[in-house]
């Protein structure tokens, strides 16, 4: 081999390694593809040693509410279940998370889990501590006592008037006592329903007591188009057949908001339920459907 051609070969190497080079460090001016890459490559998980000392308060509503939990090393802190249930996180430093609580399942009362887990996706210490649901408001009450007697009538206290036309007045009834209200002689049902008003157990009946007794009851007429207005415990009123004459009321055990888009579900007797939902009942079980809610106040 000729000296000329040594010396090419030996440039080539050379060139070769220094392109190499320049590659995987980036000292040329404009950073390498690879370097590129690394740069935008999404952040590894921050390791955490984070532990949950308690929180505050430890006890609330069944519908829900707010708590801050504390403890150390909690930015990190990915997400929060509150009994199982996603308790979204909105606020997360190194000594506290604040979450929403969310509504018991079932309105159930009772001790439950607490469940933190880092961006890491450990699990933090929480030391056993639980968050305790309690029946605390009128809501709570009413809405406790619907779903404990769904499905397991109060025939005791209450009797069961299906036999009479329909218990579903009866038992909504049932739950606004729970709530608070006060029987009267216009609203009322003695001794299981051996003695009982139509105003308490028939739904016609029932519809015309709330109407001329709306200011004094704390009511408030709205219709099917009007969700926004509609809370949980509230009063659904039915005309099955859109002819003046109404055939069921049940109560709203839930309220959804997804994408601006406002469901309905519903806990009553006769279709003895505890969520039942209010489109597909209008739509699926009894189309063409219509009828009214009675928001509540007090």
């Amino acid at each position: 081999m000729s000296s000329l051609s040594r010396s090419r070969r030996v440039f080539a190497v050379a060139a070769t390694a220094a392109a190499a080079a320049l590659l995987f460090t980036g000292c040329a001016g404009e950073p390498s593809p690879v370097m590129k890459a690394i740069a935008g490559a999404a952040p590894v998980a921050q390791p955490t040693n984070a532990i949950v000392s308690g929180i505050e308060p430890a006890a609330g509503s069944v519908a829900g509410g707010t708590a801050t939990i504390a403890g150390t090393d909690l930015q990190h802190v990915a997400s929060v279940q509150i009994g199982g249930q996603p308790a979204p996180v909105t606020q997360a430093t190194a000594d506290k998370v604040v979450v929403a609580v969310p509504q018991a399942a079932n309105w159930a009362a009772g001790p439950v889990p607490i469940t933190v887990t880092a961006a890491d996706g450990k699990v933090v210490p929480t030391a056993g501590k639980t968050y305790t649901y309690q029946v605390q408001t009128p809501v709570d009450r009413q809405l406790a006592y619907a779903m404990a007697h769904w499905n397991d009538y109060n025939t005791a206290e209450y009797g069961d008037l299906n036999p009479v036309g329909g218990d579903c007045a009866n038992f909504v009834s049932q739950t606004l006592i729970a709530r608070g209200w006060q029987m009267n002689s216009d609203w009322y049902n003695h001794d299981a329903a051996a003695d009982w008003s139509p105003a308490w157990g028939y739904v016609p009946a029932m519809d015309d007591y709330f109407r001329e007794n709306a200011a004094q009851l704390g009511l408030t007429e709205y219709s099917f188009d009007q969700r926004d207005k509609i809370k949980v415990g509230d009063i659904v009123m039915f005309d099955w057949n859109n002819n003046n004459s109404l055939d069921h009321v049940q109560i709203v055990s839930a309220v959804n908001n997804v994408n601006g888009k406002i469901t309905i579900e519903m806990a009553g007797h006769n279709t003895d339920t505890d969520y039942r939902d209010l489109d597909h009942t209008i739509t699926v079980e009894h189309p063409g459907a219509t009828g009214h809610f009675w928001s509540l106040s007090k």
